[in-house]
Formats: structure tokens, C-alpha cells, sequence
């Protein structure tokens, strides 16, 4: 086979490893640090000594050799990997340590942080020392001895406090640095006490401190005035550095570190409370935009930054209560202010400023207006100006900075000028990218992102100002994402394309992209007027031609899978253009300049046409016979605001930009709905869409975290039909260990289910006294010994009918304790959050959930929420088996295809089968009415059944109930007077068996009235769609009116948002599946896609299953990956902020030794009984030795990982070595689709995507295992037994993040066989505990020779003993020669078998063992295009690279 060609890459992608990164050679070989590690601090002894620090090593052989390189990031990662801080600076550190000391702690911390590391819960363990380690930060922080790039390191390490709020220890350390004493630094004391007089609580939290501070000893009182100067001090300190006049790099990334660090105090309530008053008294932001650091052209990341702060010190909200102004209260805000100046102005310069005072708010509160009024003071009348406006008007002499006229005027203008609002920003936002917004030099900054510089980005945080701050952020950044992913592809299809110039002003394309296509310049159709009280067209309509003679049949097909409303982009390239500024500038030339590209244009498709203009439906019918047809007339709707602009400019002699457009790109379905999800969120951000008042404190973080719990609601239910999730009086019991259960006071011992529980609350003279409220946040509560005590009573079930098929589908799943928590939980109103471990069961509980909510509500509907399709099914399915009624169910989006079931779920597949069930059941009235007799075409329609009904079954069941009652009557008489003995004729007979008593009998007979009832409530819901007539109403009418649980994925929900609120659509609960891999504004929209009703939602249910210790939302870029934290789920926030959760915590997936790799993460995960004496997980996997093993992979042909692309990594070896374990097992009779092959990288995937088809794909003998794809695209999934490729050979990669190695080690059931190099993996801190079992057993793969698929022999029983048979591969050589054996016999043997002669098979030279001529070639990105779509991750990789 030909070895795959490599793609060249280019050196702007190379140059995004901006920093080298250390090897497992710097780890674990000769280098300086690793030696010093052995001596001191990695020693291989056993003994635990304390830890002694030498001063002379640290500052000798670390500080010395860091600083003389200027702190080197590599150095510090290599002094991280070999564990320094968690093995020698923090247990060897004390008060009395040195500040070099302290720093390498600060330097390593951060390096922790910048990776993703957990950090905080190394220190944990000595709180007083963290405290002291703390303060001395804090010192060292404003001691201007130190230099700038130490200063720096020590602010990124606070900056990294302050976003870990949610570490006790940490907090406490915190907290007082913001608290109101930082008042007592405002310009004046009266300034001060019209603050304190705003808010009574203000006034008594101010007195508080005052008395703490006056009852304090004197060490205290230092600690307390340290503590309240020091943001102070610090921020003088910046205002000098601005103006400094020598400024060297260091005076500006400190600076931006600052800004950063004041953004982020700003953005969350509890630091921002005090903060933005000291601040904005400071005039930060004036001494920010006049410094002369800010007018530098160079610091354009700091103006950005200055943008963004500004955003957060005006943001629209009370800094006390934590309320949103809306656009009428802010705007009366701002003109409390101006009447302010007003009065002042009037009273003490009432000459010249007459006009200023007298005028109306509006001619007043812009910038230019206020200014002119202004320049009639002199400069001491300007400063007493400013003086009675209460605004400081000098800082401390150690600023060196003095506040003279322009200053003070710029003080006045930004105070009182009237500012957009968020909600402002957002309405003019565009969502739709042209080259302006794409290659914006704040999002190219996001390109080369890796840690050692801020952005100009919002954070996700912890906590939010409000629901609409959170809103803003989300717009900001999944906008910013998108562009970010655009730009990519736009740049890819480009670069396939590879425009060239032979003469000026023409472009050709010698390449070929298959998401692109050269068009000839749109013509403009129509510009329809703007409406009423616009500038702009209201529509733009163009068209163009696209010629797809030259595409292959594939890819052909996917040009015609376009619709209506997708999204495509008009490109103009002028590859000249390229030339010559390539040749001939030496400025520095932006990426959309050398690819030559000119400008970009979103349009959306209204219409596809065929050459003669037919509007197309069927793509298919153009494909093949007659009407075959290669060229498409494509009507779009262009951007009316973007052509406007683009008019005006064309007007004012500017080239018109739809003369040059030359190209059209489109992208793939999946990744380009990102218009209406940005429309969804504008326009929540823009509505006064509330969250349910019982979730809204929870949401944004603040109040007591079980507040949304149904503990603490006044709604809680007190009785509740638990149905089926009880399987007997044992179950039940054992289910609610530690509370009492009482049989109700009809019954007295123990009986079947169903159960109803009822919990008693306590008399009111034996209820507790209410705890106060005054605790300290850290104390632990007093133990409460009240037991919950639960009331049970049964009844009879109804009697569903006489055919089998009438009989309720019940559970017959026997419950964990946990899970019933979960499950009564979940039915009550309220938050519930469920921690699912691997294999425990997480979708079952969410269906039982579902289940009990459905028959205990019946007027509730139920939204239910997963990530992907796949999720979406496989709950789905689950459901269909309980007994819920398919009328109910409802499936919005594109998955339900997959579905495994009988039924149709799809919003349109549901009329279809509402027409189907019509047809089934007016059959049976037919049936019905000839079986009794009754003349005429009842079973015509619904409405004819229905009058049937009513004149007919009605009337026979009233007169058979007169009869039944009747005290005279008997048994005999009863049954005989039975109207429908015909129509059950073909029932289970006899339909009342002999010798039944009256109950049983009337039992029966109401049985059988039920089926005939359900015959004409059906019809009955089927009647609304014989009367409407067009499919979107009749959808329409489903999805408002009678599905009662509607599924659908979190994208649809986000995409369709708008047109699902608009239709009125009301829901009561939400379900939420795979909750942590949705990202929180996906998670936050399905909570908000109704209108409220009389100002409150109807929501009363919100249930999130997930598994932090997972993998979580996949985001491309590692800037909104990790520096904007997009890829939090609001499930982890959850967690965070220590809202009670329900976790699982008995697996039934894996045999006990494989789910031992990762139940370290789960420090009380069991497991379930099953799993220990089922046979299959007794018996050991045939053919190997261990059910588990890691295999070392040395280089293979002197090759470890390769990097034919940039993040695009493959290792052979690996790959062989895993395609030779599956032919092996193939060979033993192991079925290929309890196989399956994961990688750690998209890069292997292809590589051993590549080696099947080359040695499997044509052998019947092998065959293609169920999957082969990525670790990150299987969570969720699972199978018998895994081959897995770890890949990396060089360093340990982003696998150190180990959620990913938690979902690697948790999909296999049986048998788990990991290859991988043993000491990149071996050395890893993070992967320690996993790897330490691992490395118990051989590293070479152990075979037992001579058996077959299934094994007979019992795993238990071959602890540490030899098995007969056993072999050793010594590596993939061997192992391949093994295999060829072993295959060359398999088809002799086959041969005999069938009589066939010997000959050579034509595929025999595939089975030959691995040989230098017979390499299997890498495989490049490229060979990837269009052979999987996989999500791909980061910077063209499939998950990223820490």
C-alpha cells in the first residue's frame, strides 16, 4: 500500500506551540532539575520523613537557574511534572521559610492553575501555614523592590485565588481583602457615609467591622489595616505604573494582569460589593484611558481589556442587592446623576453654568455637549466642581500622578455621560461574520493563546451580576467561538483551493475543496423598502449559479443536501492581491491577506432551483434519469444591515464588494447552526424572560445551596404513587435505609406493590427549634437527630382489559437506595442533581423519574433535554418500554431515525402514526359496532366514532351498570347482562371464569370497558387532525396540545427556542441527561423556552443527571476553553457551589478489577451484585491471561508519535499493535461487534482506521470491529471489550486531564487491553492511582494458547499462578507473527473443511506478518476530510493539547 502523502503545514500553525514542552527525557533523564528531583525530593525510599527544604538548593539550583532565563515556562513545567510543590515546597514550607520559598510555591501554583491542575487541595491539609503562605503573597505583592515579571507571577497567582471561591480555605483568605473595610480608603468621609446611608445593612455591616477592629489585639489590627489598604495600595500602584516613563514590556503585562484581576472582582456580586465604589472613586478608568501606556498603538490587548472593564464598573445593577436595573430604572439612574450636577451647578456656578443646569437631561448626557458646557470654568472652578460632586480631585503623592484640568474634565464626562446598556450591546451586535468580524484583531489574539497573556474575553464564573450578565457573556463568547470556527474553515477551504493569479484582477483555483465552489458574482433580485422606523432594507434577495459537472457523486450529494435557511458564505479572493504584498511589503500581513482574501458574506438560502428556474424538493429526481441536472439556481437572503453599509460605501466611490465575490463555502450541518442559537440568546438577553423564583438565587450562585431542593420548598408533595419503582415490601424497606416505615392505617403488616408513600410530618409541639442563623459559613451544622418517617398504603390497580397486550409494562429494574433517593427526589418539585459514575444506571433513574412524574401529573408536561442524539435515544427507547402511552411522546430534531422501536417519534412521524392509530382503532369500532348489532359506517372517521360512542357504547355500558348494582342481582345475572361478550370473543377464555365472585366479575367486565374506552379516547385525540389540514399546524398542534413528554436535543432547543416560546408552548419539568457535557447556556435555554404566565414560569421540576469526573463540553478554542472557561457546564457550577447532590454509587457495567482502575475518582462507588456472580464476568477472557493489562509499546521501526499535521498524532506501532490484539481475538471467535478500538487523538483513530482496512476490511476471518473513534466521542457508550491507544510517546498530553483517562478506563464491561509508553505514563502525577494497578501486572500482552471464544476457565482462580499455555509477546513483531500462524491455519483448516484446493488466496499477502517493505503509511488530515466528521477540538485537533 502506498504511503499516504503528507499535507505541508503552515508556519502560522506551527508557530501556535509557542513554548516547547517538556519531554518524558526532561522528566525521567539527565537533565538538571530531574537529578536534583532524585536527590531530594523523588527518592525511592519508603520511609515518610518530614520533608527539610534547603535554603541553598532552592535558590542555588531552582531560583537562580529560573531567574537567569527569566523564568522560563518550560523550566516550570518540568519542575512541576517531577512533583516539586507536592513533594517538597509545601511539605517542607513554614513561617520561618525564605521568600524564594514562597515564590516557587506562587510560580508553581500558577503553572498548576494555567494547566487545568487541581491545586487548592495540596494545601488543604495545613490551613494556618496556607494563611501565613497567603499574607506573605500579599505583601510581596506590593513591595516595589521586587521586580515586574515576579510582581506579575505573584497577581496571576491572586487572580487564580479569586476564581476558586469555592475552596474554604481559600475564601477565607479572600474575603477580608474585599470586604466594606476597603471603605475606609474612599476620597472622603462624607462620600463615605452617603454610601453607608444608601442601605441600612450597609450602615450595620460598617459598625460591625468597626467594633471587630476595636475589640482586636494589636497583631490583629496590623492584620485588619493590611488588609483593608491592600487592594488600595495596589491600584495606586497601577496608576503610577500607567504613567510611568520608562515602560518596558514587564510595566504592560503587569498592567493587563491588573486589569484583569479588577474585571474579574467586578463580574461576581460578593467581590464586586465594595470593590466598584473604591474603584470608581479612584477614577480607575479616566487614569486609564488618558495614561500614556493606553495611547500606545502597540496596546491594543489593553484597550480591549479597558472595553471590558468599563462594561462591568457601569453594568446596569444594584452593587448591594445584587438587582437588575431594567433599561427605565437605569435610565432614571442616569438622570438622578445629571439632576445632581444640575442642582450643584446651579447652586455654586450659577453663572456659568446656567445653561449646563437648565437644560434637559437629553441635550446634557452626551460626551461633546457636557464638554462645551464645561470649558466655560476656570481650572480651580472645575476642581471645586468636582469637589461638591463628591469626586477625588488628587492622589497620594507616592502615585506621582496628578489630577489637573483635562483629567478632572474627563473625570466629569465619564461620569455623567449616558452609556449603552448590555441590553444596548446586544441589539446592535452582528451575528452574522464578514471579514471585519472575523479577522478582528481581538479574536486573532484567541489563535496563539496559551496561558501567558490575558484576553479582552468575559469569564464564565462561579457566579453572575444577573441572569442577563450571564446572558451578555454567553452571547459574547459562543459569538466569538463561532466566528473563531468560520474562520477556520473559510481558511481551509482556501487553502485546498489554493487561488492563484496569472493575470491582474483574475483568480483561479488550482485546487479543489469539497465545502467550496467558484460562482460568478451574485446578482441582486430585489431590495424590499425598510420597514416603519428602520434604515434598512427589510429583505435583500440575490441568486446564483452553482455548476457541480466537476464533483463526484458524493460530494455532489451533499451540495444538494442544502435547504432553505441554511447559512453559506459569499467569498471575494483576488489572489494578486496576495502577490503583491507578499513580494513587495515588509509590514506584517494578516492571514486573510495572504490567503487573498477580500471580503466575506453571510447568506441564507430561501430557494434552490433547477436550470430552468422549477423550485427543487427532491435533490434525488435531479440526480438520476431524465432530469438529470447539473447546475443549481440558489436564491439567498442576504445581511439587509451589512448591504446597507456596503451601499453607503459603494456610494462614496468605494468598490462594490458583491462585484468580486467569486466563491461560495458552505459547511457541515452540524457545526453551522450557529445563527439561530445566537438569535435564541440575543433574544433572551434582550427579554425579561425570568427564571422560576425558586431556581433564580441558585442560578447566579448565591443564597443556601439546598434552597432549590424539595427539603426546603413549600410546594413539597406530601403523598406520592411510587407504581412499579418498588419491586416488593423488601425492596422498599432496604431502599430507604435510616427511615422509618409505617404500613398505612389500613393495612398492618407487609404487602406488594404499588406503593404509595406519604411522609408524616412532625406535631407542632415536637417540631425543633429553628437554628440561628449566625454560624460561621465553615462551622459544621449541629447533627440533627430527627428520623423522616414515611406513611405506606397500596390499592388495587385498575384493570386495563382481558388481551395481554392490555397489561401495564412495569420495572423490573430492583433499585439502589441511591437511586430511589434520586427517583423520589426527582418526582418531588424542586432541583434535583445526580452524580452518575460510569454503568450506575444514571438513564434508568432519569426514565423512572419520568415514569412516576407522568402518572402522578397527569396535566404536566416534561421536557427532556440530552447532548447528543445518541443520549436522546437511548433514554427514549427506555421510555417506550414503561408504561406510558406513545400518543404522549414526542421526538423534535433529527435523531429519531436511530431510534430501536416500533414507533415513530419524530414531530412528523407523530401525525403519521396519530393517522395510523386512527385507522387501527375505527377498524375496531367497526368490529365493535357489527358485534353488537348497531347498523351504519361508524369506523368513517373520529367524528362518526365519536357519535357511536355517545349513542351506542354509552348507553349499553349505562344500562349494564343499573344491572350491576342492583343488590338482587347475581353473579349469572351480571355477566349476562354483559353487552360485549362478541366483541371479546377472540380474549384469553374464558372472559369470566367459573365460580368468580361479584368483585371479580365487575373487575373484568370494568377491564373491558376501559379497552373499549381507550378505542374512543384515542379517536378523540385524533379528531383535531382530521380537521386541520396543513402538516405545520397539525405538528404544531402536537407539540402544544398533546404530547406530554417532548424530547429533544440541547442544540435543537437552543436553535428553536424562539419559535417553540412563540407558539405557546408551556412545560412544568425539566430532565436533563449528560448534563455536564452541555455548556451552560445550553443547559440555561431549555429552563427558559416558555413565556411566563402572570410574570412567574411555570417550571417546577428541574432534574440534571451528568458526571463531572467526565469529560466535559467540547469547545474548539483553547482561548474559550480555558481562559473564558467556556467549556463549564452548569452541572459542574452546580457541584461547585456545593448544591446537594445525589451520587450513585454501585456500578453494574464492568467486572470489580476494571472498574477498580477508575473507582478511585469515586471515593464510595461499589459494586452491584451482578457483576460479582454472573458467569460472564467470572470467566476470564479466552485467549489472554488478564482481563486487564497495560502493554508497553517501545518505538516501532525507531518511530514513537509522529505529528504529520500540527496536532494530528499518530504512532504506529500502537496502531498495528491494536489491529493485531483485534485479529487475534477475531481468530478465537470473539464477535467483531463486542470489539471496539478508541484513540486518544483523531490522528491515531485515522491511522488505525487505515491498518483495518489495509489487513481486515477484505477478510471475512476478521471483518471490522463495531467502531474505532476517539476516547472523547465514546463517552456514553460501551462495550465488552476495548483495545485502546494512548499514542503519546513524547509527553503524557492532554490525557493528564483525567476526566478524559476516567472515560478512557470506564467503556469496557470485560476486557480492557491498554497500549501505551510505560514511562511517560508511569511518571504522571495526575494518573498515579490508575497506573499504579495498571503496573502490578506484566507490561508485556500474556496469552493463554489453545482455547477458543467463550473461555471455560474462572479468573479468581489464576491469581498468580501460571496457566497452561500461556505465551509472552515480546512485542508487535511477535504478536504479528502470530497472528499470520495462527491465520494461515484458520484457513487451511477452512479449506479441508469445504473440500477446496490448496491455492494462494488473493488476500493471503494481507495476513503476512508486519515487514519493512509492507508499512502501512501514515495517514494526514486531509485523507480525513469527509471520512469522519467528528467534533474536532482545538487547533485542528480532536481534543485539544494541555
Amino acid at each position: 500500500m502506498p504511503t499516504a502523502k503528507r499535507l505541508k503545514s503552515d508556519a502560522k500553525s506551527k508557530s501556535r506551540d509557542t513554548e516547547p514542552r517538556p519531554t518524558i527525557a526532561d522528566l525521567e533523564g539527565e537533565s538538571e532539575f530531574a537529578q536534583l528531583a532524585r536527590q531530594h525530593w523523588l527518592k525511592t525510599t519508603k520511609r515518610t520523613t518530614r520533608v527539610k527544604v534547603k535554603n541553598d538548593v532552592l535558590k542555588r539550583d531552582i531560583w537562580d537557574v529560573l531567574e537567569k532565563d527569566n523564568f522560563p515556562y518550560k523550566s516550570l513545567l518540568i519542575l512541576e511534572g517531577l512533583q516539586t510543590l507536592e513533594s517538597y515546597l509545601w511539605p517542607g514550607y513554614s513561617e520561618d521559610s525564605s521568600n524564594f520559598h514562597v515564590l516557587l510555591i506562587a510560580l508553581i501554583t500558577n503553572v498548576k492553575a494555567r494547566e487545568r491542575l487541581e491545586t487548592w487541595s495540596i494545601f488543604e491539609d495545613r490551613p494556618a501555614e496556607f494563611s501565613s503562605l497567603f499574607t506573605r503573597i500579599l505583601s510581596m505583592s506590593l513591595d516595589q523592590t521586587l521586580s515586574l515579571t515576579i510582581r506579575t507571577h505573584l497577581l496571576c497567582f491572586i487572580i487564580y485565588a479569586f476564581q476558586s471561591l469555592d475552596w474554604a480555605t481559600v475564601r477565607k483568605e479572600c474575603a477580608p481583602l474585599v470586604s466594606i473595610g476597603i471603605w475606609h480608603n474612599l476620597s472622603t468621609e462624607s462620600k463615605r457615609d452617603s454610601k453607608l446611608g444608601q442601605n441600612p445593612q450597609l450602615r450595620k455591616a460598617w459598625k460591625a467591622a468597626a467594633k471587630r477592629y476595636e475589640s482586636a489585639d494589636d497583631a490583629t489590627k496590623a492584620r485588619l489595616r493590611f488588609e483593608r489598604a491592600w487592594l488600595y495600595t495596589l491600584t495606586l500602584d497601577f496608576i503610577r505604573l500607567l504613567y510611568a516613563e520608562k515602560r518596558k514590556e514587564e510595566h504592560v503585562l503587569y498592567c493587563e494582569r491588573f486589569v484583569e484581576f479588577v474585571s474579574d472582582l467586578l463580574s461576581q456580586l460578593p467581590t464586586r460589593r465594595y470593590v466598584n465604589t473604591l474603584l470608581q472613586d479612584l477614577h480607575i478608568l479616566p487614569a486609564l484611558r488618558l495614561s500614556p501606556m493606553y495611547s500606545d498603538e502597540e496596546n491594543g490587548l489593553l484597550r480591549d481589556q479597558c472595553s471590558l472593564l468599563s462594561h462591568y464598573v457601569h453594568f446596569t445593577i444594584d452593587d448591594q442587592t445584587g438587582a437588575q436595573y431594567s433599561l427605565t430604572e437605569a435610565y432614571d439612574k442616569h438622570c438622578a446623576e445629571l439632576a445632581k450636577l444640575q442642582r450643584v451647578a446651579l447652586r455654586h456656578f450659577k453663572d456659568k453654568l446656567a445653561v449646563l443646569a437648565l437644560s434637559n437631561y437629553g441635550s446634557i448626557d452626551k460626551r461633546s455637549e457636557l464638554e462645551n458646557l464645561l470649558e466655560a470654568l476656570t481650572d480651580e472652578e472645575t476642581k471645586r466642581l468636582a469637589t461638591f460632586l463628591e469626586l477625588r480631585t488628587e492622589y497620594p503623592e507616592s502615585v506621582k500622578v496628578s489630577i489637573d484640568r483635562p483629567f478632572l474634565t474627563e473625570i466629569l464626562l465619564s461620569t455623567y455621560e449616558k452609556r449603552k446598556t448590555f441590553q444596548e450591546v446586544a441589539r446592535d451586535m452582528s451575528i452574522l461574520p464578514t471579514e471585519n468580524s472575523l479577522f478582528d484583531q481581538g479574536l486573532l489574539r484567541t489563535d496563539n493563546y496559551d496561558g501567558s497573556k490575558p484576553l479582552a474575553l468575559p469569564k464564565l464564573r462561579l457566579q453572575y451580576l444577573s441572569v442577563g450578565d450571564f446572558l451578555w457573556r454567553a452571547l459574547v463568547l459562543y459569538r466569538c467561538e463561532a466566528f473563531y470556527g468560520i474562520r477556520k474553515d473559510i481558511g481551509d477551504a482556501l487553502r485546498r483551493l489554493r487561488p492563484e493569479s496569472k493575470r491582474p484582477g483574475e483568480t483561479s483555483f488550482a485546487g479543489f475543496s469539497k465545502m467550496a465552489l467558484p460562482i460568478s458574482r451574485p446578482s441582486i433580485l430585489e431590495v424590499v423598502p425598510a420597514l416603519v422606523g428602520d434604515d434598512k432594507p427589510s429583505v435583500v434577495n440575490a441568486e446564483i449559479s452553482l455548476d457541480l459537472r466537476r464533483l463526484a457523486d458524493n460530494i455532489r450529494r451533499e451540495w444538494d443536501s442544502l435547504r432553505p435557511d441554511d447559512v453559506v458564505f459569499l467569498v471575494a479572493v483576488d489572489a494578486s492581491i496576495s502577490k503583491s504584498i507578499s513580494n513587495g511589503s515588509n509590514q506584517t500581513i494578516s492571514e486573510a491577506q495572504k490567503l487573498g482574501l477580500i471580503s466575506v458574506r453571510t447568506a441564507e438560502i430561501a430557494q434552490i432551483m433547477d436550470d430552468k428556474g422549477k423550485s427543487i424538493r427532491d435533490p434525488a429526481a435531479y440526480f438520476y434519469g431524465p432530469n438529470r441536472s447539473s447546475t443549481r439556481k440558489v436564491q439567498l437572503r442576504l445581511d439587509p444591515k451589512t448591504y446597507k453599509e456596503d451601499m453607503d460605501r459603494a456610494s462614496r466611490g468605494k468598490p462594490d464588494v458583491y462585484e468580486r465575490i467569486n466563491l461560495i463555502i458552505r459547511r457541515s450541518g452540524r457545526e453551522n447552526n450557529f445563527k439561530p442559537v445566537l438569535e435564541s440568546i440575543r433574544s433572551l438577553c434582550l427579554s425579561e424572560v425570568p427564571l422560576a423564583s425558586w431556581l433564580h438565587e441558585n442560578f447566579l450562585g448565591y443564597g443556601d445551596p439546598a434552597g432549590a431542593t424539595y427539603k426546603h420548598l413549600p410546594n413539597r408533595i406530601p403523598k406520592l404513587d411510587f407504581r412499579d419503582t418498588f419491586l416488593d415490601w423488601q425492596h422498599l424497606v432496604a431502599s430507604l435505609p435510616g427511615k422509618t416505615i409505617e404500613p398505612g392505617d389500613d393495612v398492618t403488616a407487609s404487602f406488594g406493590p404499588p406503593y404509595v408513600l406519604e411522609s408524616v410530618d412532625k406535631p407542632p409541639g415536637e417540631k425543633m427549634i429553628k437554628p440561628s442563623k449566625k454560624r460561621r459559613r465553615d462551622a459544621e451544622p449541629a447533627l440533627i437527630a430527627e428520623v423522616e418517617t414515611y406513611k405506606v398504603s397500596t390499592y388495587k390497580p385498575p384493570n386495563t382489559g382481558p388481551y395481554p397486550v392490555d397489561a401495564p409494562k412495569l420495572n423490573r429494574i430492583r433499585f439502589t437506595p441511591a437511586q430511589i433517593d434520586a427517583i423520589i427526589s426527582g418526582t418531588q418539585p424542586g432541583l434535583t442533581v445526580i452524580v452518575g459514575p460510569p454503568g450506575t444506571g444514571k438513564t434508568d433513574v432519569a426514565t423512572q423519574i419520568i415514569n412516576n412524574i407522568y402518572h402522578n401529573f397527569p396535566k404536566q408536561r416534561t421536557l427532556l433535554i440530552a447532548h447528543s442524539n445518541q443520549a436522546l435515544n437511548q433514554l427514549f427507547a427506555k421510555i417506550v418500554a414503561l408504561d406510558i402511552d406513545e400518543r404522549h411522546l414526542l421526538r423534535l430534531g433529527h435523531g429519531e431515525e436511530d431510534l430501536d422501536t416500533d414507533g415513530s417519534f419524530s414531530k412528523h412521524g407523530r401525525v403519521e402514526s396519530f393517522l395510523e392509530i386512527r385507522d387501527r382503532y375505527l377498524q375496531e369500532v367497526n368490529r365493535l359496532a357489527a358485534s353488537i348489532g348497531a347498523p351504519g359506517a361508524h369506523g368513517n372517521s373520529a367524528e362518526t366514532a365519536g357519535y357511536f360512542n355517545s349513542v351506542y357504547i354509552q348507553p349499553a355500558w349505562a344500562k349494564f351498570t343499573e344491572v350491576a348494582k342492583a343488590d338482587d342481582s347475581s353473579v349469572a345475572d351480571i355477566i349476562e347482562a354483559f353487552p360485549f361478550h362478541n366483541y371479546f370473543s377472540d380474549a384469553p377464555q374464558p372472559l369470566f371464569p367459573p365460580g368468580s365472585d361479584r368483585e371479580t366479575v365487575l373487575d373484568i367486565a370494568n377491564g373491558c370497558y376501559h379497552h373499549i374506552s381507550k378505542i374512543f379516547s384515542e379517536l378523540e385525540d385524533v379528531l383535531p387532525f382530521e380537521i386541520l389540514r396543513r402538516d405545520r399546524d397539525k405538528a404544531n398542534y402536537l407539540l402544544t396540545n398533546e404530547a406530554r413528554i417532548i424530547a429533544m436535543t440541547s442544540t435543537h432547543a437552543a436553535m428553536r427556542r424562539t419559535e417553540i416560546a412563540s407558539l405557546g408552548f408551556h412545560y412544568d419539568n425539566v430532565v436533563m441527561e449528560e448534563a455536564a457535557q452541555i455548556t451552560e447556556v445550553e443547559s440555561f435555554i431549555p429552563l427558559a423556552m416558555q413565556k411566563p404566565e402572570n410574570g412567574q414560569m411555570a417550571l417546577q421540576r428541574v432534574v440534571l443527571c451528568g458526571d463531572h469526573y467526565q469529560n466535559s463540553p467540547v469547545i474548539q478554542s483553547l482561548a474559550f476553553r480555558h481562559y473564558a472557561n467556556l467549556e463549564q457546564s452548569l452541572f459542574s457550577r452546580f457541584v461547585r457551589l456545593g448544591i446537594p447532590v445525589i451520587t450513585l454509587d454501585q456500578q453494574g457495567r464492568a467486572r470489580p478489577s476494571i472498574a477498580a482502575l477508575y473507582q478511585w475518582r469515586y471515593p464510595n462507588l461499589g459494586n452491584l451484585p451482578h457483576v460479582e456472580t454472573l458467569k460472564e464476568f467470572q470467566t476470564a477472557n479466552a485467549g489472554f491471561k488478564y482481563d486487564y493489562q497495560f502493554i508497553n509499546v517501545p518505538d516501532y521501526k525507531e518511530r514513537g508519535e509522529v505529528e504529520p499535521t500540527p496536532h494530528f498524532i499518530q504512532n504506529q506501532g500502537e496502531a498495528e499493535y491494536a489491529v493485531a490484539i483485534y485479529q487475534y481475538m477475531r481468530l478465537l471467535g470473539y464477535p467483531a461487534s463486542k470489539i471496539s478500538i478508541l484513540a486518544t487523538y483523531a490522528g491515531q483513530r485515522a491511522l488505525i482506521k487505515d491498518v483495518l482496512s489495509y489487513r481486515c476490511a477484505k477478510n471475512p476471518i476478521f471483518g471490522l470491529p463495531k467502531i474505532v473513534t476517539t476516547v472523547d466521542r465514546y463517552q456514553g457508550e460501551q462495550n465488552d471489550y476495548i483495545i485502546l491507544s494512548l499514542t503519546r510517546t513524547s509527553r503524557v498530553g492532554y490525557l493528564r486531564d483525567i476526566r478524559r483517562l476516567t472515560v478512557a478506563l470506564s467503556r469496557a464491561r470485560l476486557g480492557l487491553y491498554i497500549l501505551g509508553r510505560r514511562e511517560v505514563f508511569e511518571a504522571c502525577y495526575e494518573l498515579r492511582p490508575a497506573f499504579e494497578l495498571l503496573l502490578q501486572r506484566p507490561d508485556k500482552l500474556a496469552l493463554v494458547t489453545g482455547e477458543m471464544w467463550p473461555s471455560e476457565r474462572i479468573q479468581a482462580e489464576e491469581e498468580g499462578i501460571t496457566v497452561p499455555g500461556e505465551a509472552v509477546m515480546e512485542g508487535v513483531e511477535h504478536l504479528g507473527q502470530f497472528v499470520y500462524e495462527m491465520t494461515t491455519t484458520k484457513i487451511k483448516q477452512l479449506r479441508e473443511e469445504r473440500g477446496l484446493p490448496e491455492t494462494v488466496d488473493p488476500v493471503e499477502h494481507v495476513l503476512k506478518p508486519i515487514t519493512e517493505e509492507d508499512e502501512v503509511g501514515y495517514v494526514d488530515a486531509s485523507d480525513e476530510e469527509g471520512a469522519d466528521e467528528d467534533i474536532v477540538r482545538g487547533d485542528g485537533t480532536e481534543t485539544g493539547e494541555a
